[in-house]
């Protein structure tokens, strides 16, 4: 294939953060859900820079050459994605500026800007200020006994230009003003005082009109805000340490201090200072980011839920239950009479929950496994299986330490699991588990019977109302066997089992997974109907990728809905004409790994954790587990794969180079996410 065929990474996903900003532009969404989709577009970016631009700056400094299939060297990358990440940042902005915040003022929703304050107001916030900011503010004066702080990776930062001469006969001129992380960036004033009901002050604002007071008998000629966001890839070497937790531990406290990779700085910032600042991080011209506002953003994120306007938001949605575990119910009898399928958000995450505090209250199970890649600090799983251990029952638990930015919640609750009486393991090194899995064994009738609850998402309970994932709660005996030995590998040492039915990265999932691609070029070319149709999060490995050239160009039908970075360019004549991709962005995450393979009519469905990416299949644990229920596989079709391929109202659709245009709308207009929620609004 030509390099040509191939989109970059970095550029993929900037382009998917392009269609998460588009919905900050829609004015079918809320207003307030507007300005939530701003934050998201600001974390997403932080992100952006934190992993994927730190590891691209790393690649220029060591002089790697090397490109990937898409033919870009990394500094290639580099000035392009410049360039691209520039020019959106500044359109987000523009939104916030010239569409979102003028709208919520229409709706007596006001940011309250210096230049605006009334006496009245002037002297609420000056208390504010003395009482709540100024005793805990530390400026720092430059000079050589105070060099220029290390600053915190995303923290709110001011440079002070300063005028003449302190109390020591100091005269640096520069000071920085760290502003601390406990305090709220926007503060929500008292009705009377900010003349309507939601009345907000950004805490730069009152900052500003007081930085003067921190440096008495000194001028203040300027004081701007900035904020630096940093490499926070950790260095450590899991194969070389002893104990994971504890390296893990001391090497979490330097990932605030990382190298720097890009600086923001408001635009009233004189040249003079951001050249500074530029120079304390490291930094080139092409690092700078000058924005019309706060440096912030995603700190605004709170402000929905500190105003009581349902009408500017999404109207609320209560999951309901599956009509097979109506309220108390014995899930296990449930589980025995058929295979069970969840469907999240739409359907609750408590049969999950009740999965685990029912095996953990039953005396006659024995014992409980489960892998934890990402879960909640007040998770009620990791609670029921603390319950269990202290009762005498056999607990075993996955904890991955090394998912990125929930390594040191994982690291607690390890510990608490350890304190309880668990058996806690960290997986394989070098190797994310990152399967969803639990297990559940239980004395029956004079023997043992496992129960297993697989997913392809997180067991997390906030984000189980945020991300769209199904879970399948079976008993099916050849599936709880294959799941016994992935945990066996995972907790032991040994070779692989041969699995009946799940297919498991790193071993067999991506030959397995290959081979059906090929299998279905095949029927193709006998003149047979053939057609693939998989959704994910993310489509980069290149194999896999040549896989589905090949067997477009064979005749096979493939429609591929990847809600993030896709690599795979479709319809290009004689490489990928049968192509088809889209990406649905909407107000669920879109989480779910569906792969369907027609195969001469059989229909072949699977569900899986694992997005098709090198690292999904090579360097994580990751299961991919076959629907063999007919009734079960019939409603993963018609909810996870073929109501999305006719959403004309969130769906983006792939050009044959790589960008991206809104789904036309023909016909009648067709939400999947929206229509779920109506179909599951009552239980079913």
């Amino acid at each position: 294939m030509s390099t040509e065929h191939f989109v970059n990474r970095e550029l993929g996903l900037l382009a998917f953060n392009k269609r998460v900003l588009a919905q900050a532009e829609d004015d079918r969404v809320p207003l307030l859900e507007r300005l939530k989709f701003l934050c998201i577009f600001s974390s997403n970016m932080d992100e952006f820079f934190e992993v994927r631009i730190a590891g691209v700056k790393h690649q220029i400094k060591l002089n790697d050459k090397h490109s990937g299939p898409d033919g870009l060297s990394p500094k290639q990358v580099f000035d392009q994605v410049v360039i691209e990440a520039h020019a959106l940042i500044a359109h987000q902005y523009q939104i916030l500026n010239e569409v979102v915040l003028p709208k919520l003022a229409q709706e007596n929703i006001h940011f309250l800007r210096r230049t605006s304050w009334n006496d009245q107001q002037r002297a609420w916030i000056s208390e504010y200020f003395f009482r709540e900011l100024m005793p805990i503010l530390t400026p720092i004066g430059l000079d050589p006994a105070h060099p220029f702080p290390r600053i915190l990776n995303k923290s709110l930062n001011f440079a002070v230009e300063l005028e003449g001469k302190d109390a020591f006969g100091r005269n640096s001129g520069v000071a920085v003003v760290q502003a601390p992380r406990a305090l709220p960036r926007v503060i929500k004033l008292p009705p009377d005082i900010a003349g309507s009901q939601n009345g907000f002050v950004f805490l730069s604002s009152i900052l500003h009109a007081h930085v003067h007071e921190l440096f008495t008998g000194m001028t203040v000629k300027g004081c701007y805000q900035f904020r630096v966001t940093r490499d926070t890839e950790l260095s450590l070497d899991d194969e070389d340490a002893k104990d994971l937790r504890v390296a893990l531990q001391g090497e979490l406290s330097h990932r605030q201090f990382g190298d720097g990779v890009r600086l923001e700085v408001a635009d009233n910032c004189p040249p003079e200072m951001t050249a500074f600042l530029l120079g304390q991080f490291g930094l080139t011209q092409a690092d700078l980011y000058q924005v019309n506002g706060i440096v912030n953003l995603v700190r605004l994120m709170q402000i929905p839920d500190l105003v009581d306007r349902p009408d500017l938001k999404f109207v609320p949605y209560t999951p309901s239950n599956p009509k097979e575990l109506n309220k108390n119910v014995d899930i296990f009898k449930a589980i025995r009479k058929q295979d069970i399928l969840l469907h999240h958000p739409y359907q609750s995450f408590n049969p999950v929950i009740d999965f685990i505090t029912q095996a953990a209250e039953d005396p006659d199970v024995l014992a409980i496994k489960q892998t934890f890649y990402r879960t909640s600090a007040d998770s009620k799983l990791m609670m029921a299986l603390i319950a269990a251990a202290r009762s005498g029952k056999e607990v075993t638990v996955v904890v991955e330490l090394f998912a990125r930015f929930d390594e040191e919640a994982n690291i607690n609750w390890a510990a608490k699991l350890e304190d309880a009486g668990a058996h806690v393991v960290y997986g394989v090194v070098g190797h994310k588990t990152h399967a969803k899995m639990a297990m559940v064994v239980r004395r029956e009738d004079n023997k043992l019977r496992r129960y297993v609850h697989l997913s392809t998402g997180n067991y997390h309970q906030r984000t189980a109302k945020l991300y769209t994932d199904f879970g399948l709660l079976t008993c099916n005996e050849e599936i709880c066997k294959d799941v016994n030995d992935v945990f066996a590998q995972l907790t032991g040492l040994g070779k692989s089992n041969k699995l009946h039915h799940l297919w498991q990265s790193p071993f067999t999932l991506h030959s397995n997974l290959i081979k059906a691609i090929e299998k279905e070029a095949e029927i193709a070319k006998s003149g047979k109907k053939a057609h693939i149709i998989a959704k994910m999060n993310a489509l980069l490995d290149a194999d896999v990728i040549r896989a589905l050239y090949e067997a477009s160009n064979a005749g096979v039908q493939i429609d591929l809905l990847v809600r993030g970075v896709c690599a795979l360019k479709p319809g290009i004549p004689g490489v990928s004409e049968n192509i088809r991709v889209r990406s649905v962005v909407g107000r669920f995450l879109e989480h779910t790994r569906i792969f369907f393979f027609h195969h001469h009519g059989e229909h072949h469905l699977y569900l899986s954790s694992a997005d098709w990416m090198y690292r999904n299949f090579f360097k994580r644990i990751e299961v991919c587990f076959p629907i063999l229920d007919p009734k079960v596989k019939k409603r993963v079709m018609s909810e996870g794969l073929e109501i999305y391929l006719k959403d004309n109202l969130n769906a983006w659709e792939m050009n044959a180079d790589g960008q991206y245009h809104l789904r036309p709308r023909r016909g009648l207009p067709l939400s999947a996410q929206q229509s779920l929620m109506q179909d599951f609004g009552q239980a079913l």
